[in-house]
């Protein structure tokens, strides 16, 4: 059962949230300032924690309302508030000072938690709840047992016994680890990115990379009050910390009005889809509007039980836990489309669903274009089929004619000639003499049947070998040059033998011509053949079944063959087919 939507917060209560939030940062400058460990330049190191507290705070309170299902806004808010109770600490009071320093750590696995977890507010896998959970672990658990041996302060309300040097030594570990802690987190960020690439969108690129050197900054620090306690730069790394700790979240927040001026901006997808309806200007068109330059679009094809692009071709698409995510538009109940987009768009679905309604129309005319792109590759598809189906069919007849009837009929004109060298009567001999005529007929008549099924000539040497044939036989003279340095592919081959022939016996029934050319070429990839005679012209390709299953024969190669037939002009017959 799919839970609940979480409720948004009221305005009243992020209103609230972030004038608290304004409130802390105020309070913490107060607090720093009054307090006797301030330091060099309190007044500087005051409005740092002021940085972190009051984008924090005040982000989280808008990002909860803009994305109430997304646990990222609360987590910012309490990052933001931990860190104002860290500065408790400054008091000399020992329940505020008890307060302050058992929280003085939380704020960094806090942080580590909101890096981790951006953009859905979830920690998406095992190590990142292992890292996490360690990182509270050494912040709150180690941090009260400190406490407890009378760390920091021997009078803090938690203390029950007094061994500073033991609670200086579980301090240190605490820093390493944390330390060690932040540098893991680094490494599962540069994980992510070298498994999903670089954020697509440039709205989220600023974020992620101000997370990576926030950790970095966090682990250099904490380790080097273990390691180098007398380092001289410490205060300005410390100070560099703040700052880009407090980077994160105004990243975040404008990422967050990117978004909302993108969504604004869906009124100028609807003019770009009005201007430009075509399915192929859509993909460019949605990828402005979501700010996304790598989104896909697929159609779904009902009656192919499939998703395709708009050329037809089929599409998967991602699975849970891929790089790409995909959104079904669906309209009255029914699939439509799906576009495949990166993933972070999932937590944006007031974006998602503007562009969604104001593509939906084109986008169910991109569909039927798509479904009739795939309906022409699978009737062209099946062309081929057909045809090859009877290449073969025509290949098995003329085996069978040459190897059956005809070897039998050369058989029986042998037969007869034995026969007539034993008989001296001069009859008899006569009709020997002219059954062997009416078989030698017979047999050419079979080789011209046969060789119109299927010309052996050309599987066994070659197109022009087989042209030359054909010429040869030709009732009209014929010019040919045949410029292909290499063989192509058998149905290329035969079709344009196929051509050639019909061509050549167009030219000897009806074309009235004196000589005939026939020039086959390879360029740009395409078997080019050209047939051209001098006669009276005027045939008609769509009157006759040659020419136009010739076409059909061309075309189902991915070819094209044209006429040119002008009265008393001649006739020109070109076909054009792929090589590859």
């Amino acid at each position: 059962m799919e839970s609940e939507a979480a409720p948004a917060p009221s305005r009243a209560v992020v209103l609230g949230i972030a004038l608290a939030g304004l409130a802390a940062g105020a309070a913490s400058i107060l607090i720093r300032l009054a307090s006797d460990h301030g330091g060099p330049q309190p007044g500087l190191q005051a409005a740092l924690l002021a940085w972190i507290i009051v984008p924090y705070v005040v982000s989280g309170a808008i990002a909860w309302r803009r994305r109430p299902d997304s646990r990222l806004g609360p987590l910012m808010i309490l990052a933001g508030s931990a860190t104002f109770l860290s500065t408790l600490s400054s008091f000399s009071d020992p329940l505020p000072f008890t307060i302050g320093q058992a929280l003085d750590l939380v704020p960094f696995p806090l942080f580590l938690h909101v890096f981790l977890a951006f953009p859905s507010g979830r920690l998406p896998g095992g190590a990142e709840r292992l890292l996490v959970g360690t990182g509270y672990f050494c912040a709150v658990g180690l941090q009260i047992v400190n406490l407890t041996l009378g760390g920091f302060n021997p009078e803090n309300l938690l203390a029950v016994t007094s061994d500073p040097d033991a609670a200086a030594t579980l301090f240190d570990l605490q820093l390493l680890a944390l330390s060690a802690v932040a540098l893991a987190g680094i490494v599962v960020l540069a994980a992510r990115r070298r498994a999903t690439g670089p954020p697509l969108r440039r709205s989220l690129a600023l974020p992620v990379d101000s997370f990576a050197l926030a950790l970095v900054m966090i682990a250099v620090v904490l380790s080097s009050v273990v390691l180098s306690p007398e380092w001289g730069g410490f205060l300005t790394m410390q100070r560099i910390m703040f700052f880009v700790i407090g980077v994160g979240p105004v990243a975040f927040l404008a990422a967050m009005l990117d978004a909302r001026l993108a969504r604004s901006g869906v009124g100028d997808l609807v003019i770009a889809l009005r201007q430009d309806p075509s399915p192929g200007s859509l993909p460019a068109a949605l990828g402005r509007a979501l700010q996304d330059p790598s989104l896909q679009l697929a159609y779904w094809l009902p009656q192919f039980a499939t998703w395709a692009d708009d050329g037809g071709r089929e599409v998967r698409l991602p699975a849970d836990g891929d790089a790409r995510a995909a959104t079904l538009i669906e309209h009255d109940g029914e699939r439509v489309a799906a576009i495949i987009h990166d993933p972070a768009l999932l937590h944006e679905r007031e974006l998602l669903d503007a562009v969604c309604a104001a593509a939906e129309l084109a986008l169910e005319n991109g569909r039927l274009h798509a479904e009739l792109r795939a309906g022409l590759e699978e009737l062209r598809g099946s062309r081929e089929r057909v045809v090859q189906a009877g290449q073969e069919e025509r290949k098995r007849l003329e085996r069978n004619l040459h190897d059956g009837a005809q070897q039998r009929l050369i058989a029986l004109s042998l037969e007869l000639a034995r026969l007539g060298n034993r008989v001296d009567d001069s009859d008899a001999q006569a009709r020997i003499d002219a059954a062997r005529s009416e078989i030698a007929v017979s047999l050419d008549e079979l080789r011209d049947v046969a060789r119109g099924l299927h010309p052996a000539v050309l599987s066994g040497h070659g197109l022009e070998v087989a042209l030359e044939s054909l010429a040869a036989q030709s009732t009209v003279p014929v010019r040919l040059t045949v410029a292909v340095p290499e063989r192509v592919s058998e149905p290329v081959e035969v079709a344009a033998f196929y051509v050639v022939s019909e061509g050549l016996a167009n030219v000897g029934k009806h074309a009235q011509a004196r000589s005939a050319t026939v020039d086959v070429a390879r360029s740009n990839g395409q078997l080019v053949v050209e047939v051209v005679d001098d006669g009276v012209g005027g045939a008609d390709s769509e009157a006759g079944s040659g020419i136009r299953g010739l076409a059909d024969r061309v075309e189902a190669l991915g070819g094209r063959l044209r006429v040119w037939t002008p009265h008393g002009g001649g006739t020109r017959v070109r076909a054009e087919m792929p090589c590859a």
